[in-house]
């Protein structure tokens, strides 16, 4: 909680009361009420985001991930920007507390310079690690907290009910506008949805500590806002620059007073100054992480562990809006109320991500912590309404400058992320679902102006998918290019489009922004794979996540996306171990539970070049058939459908080898132009296969059935062919179990071979 709770106690007691009095008069306390209900429903809905992807970024990281890059990259711009206004704002008010109250100091120039002192202790400190600043943290919370609960408990028996009597000198209006100075002052839970990579056991800490965060220092302010405007004339209070200074000159004692209220000022800046710094360093490092910046600030330092190029790009820019207080008069009001538009922008766009991410529910979104159901969706959109309504009455010129940084947000996005990025967010998909019968818009809509029946040609548009999941750098461009061959191969049934999918397994980790370090190879293996499919010419969609089970994930993709095939890497033949696992974990999962055509391919040569089919009476062999013909378009060649018979005096084994071979093809829906024939007849059939593949440069082989209830069969044929053929090997499990139809199909003798691949 001091992460949170230190920010919005130091920016709220100590800065904000002489701004929010000269606004509202007493009534400003009523804005802080506005405020932190404002930024309550932001909690909740963050509570939620945070706890299904605790990553660091926050705000920024979950509106990139359910709206896109376009909207990743206004939201980001506006955090970085917003907190660095912050932090400028803390740190002149710093300067202030030091300068104002001691006679023998004065001047702007020197105001600004201690901020800017105080700035770079504050930025060296994050520089060198989170858990040293998080311990300094603490104790700056401890010390101003004592004087802070000192000054409410004293100044409630120094209030002049007269002072109080012209409550709402502005009316609701300023009432209202004074609700967007001091929201400010509520970025400390952001905070912690900003760090939430780094805190250990978010589930249950982040919700707890952002809502008693808010709800705690809201009726804080409150109440120092009553005592602060009933002890002295709002009008007084809000000309002066340290107001609570000037309220514990009376209440505590005169000269003790101030100088206990002065350094806990001082700390509480500081304290708020550091947060803020924290937070924007880790926006602009994930933003790096995701393509929307410079590569180069996705880095951490060698020894601290911290994202040091971040830090200082963030430390040097805020230092320039300090050096602006020399220049302008009013510019801590004016820091503050940009830093409020700013958030309140990414707020009510984290509430419509949180609506993207209920109604798409990706597989790797599982939160810990819900919005209750009685509340939902009422959070989100009185959410998206309160924040319209609180940058409706802010000051012209900080609106101005607040869609200056929403476009450039735009800009930048046109101009250098739209290329770099990998991440194409759910909004799409939560529209297509809203859309579908049953879906929210479609009743919607259909009532107003009836439901037309899907026509033939909409039903037969569906696209023919095919999911790739992408690990390895060495050999995804081969995989892709052997998933786009083969969905080409069915155009006629759809459009082809491929679906590359990354998962991140999550594990524990003592390192600070491990998983973030480990979202860089994420990144660009989805880039490279946009890139594949653009050199191709294929639909490509991406897919990411961070899961404990990486088979769940992807199986949840071929379900969304109601794929065809899955083409899936594997590093070769495996002897199992003591848990039962054929060819991993993962891979045994997928195996057995998808609901498509699977292939796991091996590669040992950079060529696919001219495939082989190895076909029998086997259940997959119509599968591995057409897999073989599908590969043979990569490289341009012809597949060649093989059989081995066993030499037997009872038949003619070549016969028998073709027939086998024809009802396959036939099976496969095959032309006879579009494979060859080979028929191997051989007493040693293991040796036979070897032999006879050893040509090739792809070999197809089925998977065998299982063996029980409870187990995959590798089969000894795959088994061997992976160990010993010197090409790829693609072993190939169909969606149906091919059976022999009778004697009208020439296979009413046919018997297997001993071992069925």
């Amino acid at each position: 909680m001091t992460l949170g709770g230190g920010t919005m106690i130091g920016a709220g007691i100590f800065i904000l009361p002489g701004l929010a009095a000269e606004g509202a008069g007493p009534a400003s306390s009523v804005s802080f009420g506005i405020a932190g209900f404002v930024a309550l429903l932001a909690a909740l809905s963050l509570a939620e985001l945070a706890t299904g992807m605790p990553i660091a970024g926050g705000s920024y990281h979950y509106v990139n991930r359910a709206l896109g890059g376009l909207f990743g990259s206004i939201v980001g711009w506006g955090m970085w920007t917003g907190l660095m206004f912050a932090s400028a704002f803390y740190m002149i008010g710093f300067g202030q507390y030091i300068v104002v109250p001691l006679p023998f100091l004065d001047g702007r120039a020197l105001i600004v310079l201690i901020g800017l002192v105080g700035l770079a202790a504050i930025t060296g400190l994050n520089y060198y690690g989170t858990d040293e600043s998080s311990g300094a943290q603490n104790l700056m919370i401890g010390a101003e907290l004592i004087v802070v609960l000192a000054y409410v408990a004293v100044g409630v028996f120094f209030i002049e009910p007269g002072n109080l009597a012209e409550f709402a000198p502005t009316g609701p209006v300023g009432i209202v506008a004074t609700t967007g100075t001091v929201f400010v002052t509520y970025l400390g839970f952001e905070i912690i949805a900003t760090v939430a990579g780094e805190i250990e056991d978010p589930g249950r800490l982040i919700p707890l500590t952002m809502v008693l965060s808010v709800v705690s220092v809201t009726i804080l302010y409150v109440v120092i806002m009553l005592v602060s405007t009933g002890v002295v004339p709002y009008q007084q209070l809000g000309s002066s620059f340290v107001p609570v200074s000037d309220v514990a000159a009376i209440t505590m004692g005169g000269a003790i007073g101030v100088a206990a209220v002065t350094v806990a000022a001082a700390v509480a800046a500081i304290s708020s100054s550091n947060s803020s710094i924290l937070a924007a360093s880790r926006v602009i490092y994930a933003m790096g992480r995701d393509g929307l910046m410079s590569d180069r600030l996705n880095v951490t330092h060698d020894r601290f562990a911290t994202p040091h190029r971040a830090i200082i790009a963030t430390g040097g820019v805020t230092g320039l809006l300090v050096l602006a207080g020399l220049q302008v008069a009013e510019i801590v009001a004016l820091l503050a109320q940009v830093a409020s538009f700013s958030f309140l922008v990414t707020y009510a766009l984290v509430h419509v991500a949180l609506v993207v991410f209920r109604r798409v529910d990706p597989e790797p979104y599982d939160p810990e912590f819900k919005i209750p159901g009685v509340l939902y969706p009422a959070v989100p959109i009185l959410g998206v309404v309160m924040a319209g309504v609180v940058i409706s009455q802010m000051q012209p010129e900080v609106i101005v400058v607040g869609i200056g940084i929403v476009a450039l947000g735009v800009v930048w996005y046109g101009g250098y992320a739209r290329s770099r990025t990998v991440e194409d967010g759910l909004l799409g998909e939560a529209v297509r679902i809203a859309f579908e019968p049953g879906g929210i818009a479609f009743e919607t809509v259909g009532g107003l102006f009836g439901q037309a029946e899907p026509s033939d040609a909409t039903a037969d548009a569906q696209p023919y998918r095919v999911v790739v999941p992408v690990a390895n750098p060495t050999t995804q461009r081969r995989l892709l290019r052997l998933a786009a061959a083969t969905a080409r191969a069915h155009a006629d049934d759809g459009e082809p489009e491929l679906v590359a999918v990354h998962v991140t397994e999550a594990r524990p980790s003592p390192d600070r922004n491990v998983e973030s370090d480990r979202l860089d190879e994420q990144r660009d293996l989805l880039t490279v794979a946009r890139g594949v499919a653009a050199e191709i010419g294929i639909d490509l969609d991406t897919r990411s996540a961070i899961a404990d089970d990486p088979g769940e994930v992807i199986l949840e993709v071929i379900r969304e996306t109601d794929a065809e095939q899955v083409v899936l890497g594997w590093q070769g033949v495996t002897d199992g171990d003591d848990d039962g696992e054929v060819f991993g974990s993962t891979l045994d999962s997928v195996i057995e539970r998808a609901p498509c055509d699977v292939a796991l391919v091996e590669f040992e040569q950079e060529m696919i070049g001219e495939p082989v089919a190895l076909v029998d009476a086997g259940p997959h062999a119509a599968t591995v058939a057409q897999r073989a013909v599908d590969f043979a378009t990569v490289d341009g060649e012809t597949a060649t459908l093989l059989t081995v018979q066993r030499s037997t005096d009872d038949a003619d084994p070549v016969r028998e080898g073709r027939r086998m071979i024809e009802w396959v093809a036939n099976r496969a829906n095959l032309d006879s132009d579009e494979y060859e024939t080979e028929v191997v007849v051989s007493g040693d059939l293991s040796a036979a296969i070897i032999d006879a593949v050893t040509g090739y440069d792809t070999v197809c082989v089925g998977l065998s059935e299982r063996s029980d209830a409870e187990r995959l069969e590798f089969g000894s044929t795959a088994r061997r062919v992976s160990r010993d053929a010197p090409g790829n090997v693609a072993v190939v499990r169909g969606r149906e179990l091919l059976e022999p139809d009778g004697p009208d199909r020439g296979l009413a003798d046919v018997t297997a071979a001993d071992d069925v691949t």
